[in-house]
């Protein structure tokens, strides 16, 4: 494993740690966002379940390369769907930057371990 894969790694492991659970937890920011794109809240607490079901992916990744690279295409996907609702929701670049920020840094992830 590279330096760079684990910086990723672990990178990733920090933001969708937070991010899931702050869903979960129902933030007032998470719930104005969900409410802002018009998806229903029971979704963003599937969401928050999703993301850390990839957090615990990408934990098991330290040991096993393959779980690593299905852990960050599983977190790409969801941050792409994030996207998408944000490009619906007609937002601006600013609005879904981070998104798209963060599933270009999980497919990277994943394809250093292909």
């Amino acid at each position: 494993m590279t330096i760079l894969s684990v910086i990723l790694q672990c990178l990733l492991i920090f933001a969708f740690s937070f991010s899931g659970a702050s869903k979960i937890a129902g933030a007032s920011m998470q719930v104005q966002v969900f409410n802002h794109l018009k998806i229903p809240q029971w979704f963003r607490i599937v969401t928050g379940f999703v993301q850390l079901a990839g957090v615990v992916g990408l934990v098991a990744g330290f040991w096993d390369t393959g779980m690593l690279s299905l852990a960050a295409l599983w977190i790409a996907c969801t941050m792409l769907g994030a996207v998408l609702f944000h490009m619906r929701a007609g937002d601006s670049f600013k609005q879904f930057g981070a998104p798209l920020l963060l599933t270009l840094l999980s497919l990277t992830l994943a394809l250093l371990h292909i």
